[in-house]
């Protein structure tokens, strides 16, 4: 018999299942042949295999966890055939035991604390995944609340198929995505001695990218605009500047000298930070002097280049080969990387914040509506207006704009400022 969790309200889980990503049973001693029992953990369960040796075992997200008397140190991992249904209900095929403490415990960033050995611990961070879940909903709950709020008969929409709806879903989730919705994710990384990193897998564009000094203080990297690029095509050349081809015909691509020459270069002669010890012809390019400069700094007569004058580093976009390229001085530095995804990179990324839950379903009732035939127009037109208009009041809900947050900057214009 499959013992079922109460439910009650929103939320499901328990204080233990939503801060240690576990959830506890009892052994049933009238069942001799095995057990099941549902949970109710926001994030569903998957099992790849239950056998330690197996090949798929390292896809599960959470462990099962045996003790006769729930003492730490006490605890098991259990190794015995097991079967997962719809993600909820699992089922053991053995008989625990009776009275025995069964605990499922999901993947946790520290391992979690029922395992005896290091090599039973639950490592991963499904735990972390469903943190601040409660302030977004899940799009497939987005398309089942559409179908019974604005699908039926007396409605705009007395019929429409279920995949017309997730296909307007997971554009307006896209939309939403590029300047409404918060899908801006950060990655961690350390440039390597050839200064290329590979852009994450669902990148889309960037937002900012910074290198981490010791304090762990952000200093942020510009974008190298004119000072340099990275050439999509890279020809060699024979010794009259044709383009030369392999025997299958194709042209045959080198490194580019251009990069290599970025990569190398002494960005001190760019920005001005110098001095006698780093003096050599190069420095002559820019009309950079010992003793200050004479001429133009990078074709500016008089003043500064904003964009030149900084001595963070820089970065460029590798289209061709999918990397991002940093200036010379940046070997060894840990950055942070900061882009924009569309939202539907994987299944983790398909939810929707609260706030612009509303936002969604004028979206989605406006795209239906619009591109269907003999629709009055001034109701396309209605459902345009609401559709921004809900947008509008979206965006300003997630700008996340705290009063005493602008009374704090504000402060600091009431100084006195001394010539």
């Amino acid at each position: 018999m499959a013992i079922q969790p109460p439910n009650n309200g929103l939320i499901t889980e328990t204080a233990q299942q939503y801060f240690q990503g576990s959830q506890g049973f009892r052994g049933d001693a009238g069942n001799t042949t095995g057990q099941s029992f549902v949970t109710n953990f926001d994030t569903d369960l998957y099992l790849g295999d239950w056998s330690t040796t197996g090949v798929n075992y390292g896809l599960n997200n959470f462990k099962v966890y045996t003790s006769p008397t729930a003492i730490p140190g006490t605890w098991s991992e259990w190794v015995t055939a097991f079967t997962v249904t719809n993600g909820k209900t699992i089922t053991l095929t053995a008989a625990p035991g009776a009275n025995q403490y069964i605990v499922v415990q999901l993947n946790i960033l520290t391992g979690g604390k029922y395992a005896s050995t290091e090599a039973e611990k639950a490592y991963g961070q499904t735990t972390e995944d469903n943190y601040g879940s409660y302030q977004y909903v899940k799009l497939n709950d987005i398309v089942s609340n559409f179908l019974i709020g604005y699908v039926g008969q007396n409605k705009l929409l007395p019929s429409v198929k279920r995949t017309d709806i997730i296909f307007h879903a997971k554009r307006a989730l896209q939309e939403f995505s590029y300047d409404t919705l918060k899908s801006i994710k950060s990655a961690e990384l350390s440039i390597p001695a050839n200064l290329t990193l590979v852009l994450p897998q669902d990148y889309v564009n960037y937002v900012k990218c910074s290198w981490v000094d010791r304090l762990g203080v952000l200093r942020p990297l510009y974008p190298a605009n004119n000072l340099t690029t990275s050439p999509y095509y890279t020809q060699a050349q024979d010794s009259s500047g044709v383009p030369t081809q392999d025997g299958y015909g194709n042209d045959i691509e080198t490194e580019s000298k251009t990069q290599s020459r970025w990569h190398t270069a002494n960005t001190q002669f760019i920005n001005g930070f110098f001095n006698s010890n780093d003096f050599t012809n190069d420095m002559w390019a820019y009309n950079w002097d010992m003793f200050g400069f004479t001429g133009a700094r990078l074709g500016q007569q008089y003043g500064l280049d904003p964009q030149y004058e900084q001595a963070n580093g820089w970065f460029n976009l590798n289209e061709r080969e999918g990397k991002i390229s940093f200036s010379s001085g940046l070997v060894d530095k840990l950055i942070v990387l900061e882009y924009v995804s569309d939202g539907l990179a994987s299944d983790l990324d398909t939810k929707v914040p609260k706030l612009a839950e509303e936002a969604m379903y004028a979206y989605i009732i406006h795209a239906l509506i619009s591109t269907r035939i003999n629709q009055p127009e001034y109701v396309v037109q209605r459902l345009r207006r609401e559709k921004s208009s809900k947008l509008r009041n979206a965006k300003i809900r997630l700008s996340n704009v705290k009063l005493d947050e602008i009374v704090q900057v504000m402060r600091g214009k009431s100084k006195w400022i001394k010539s």
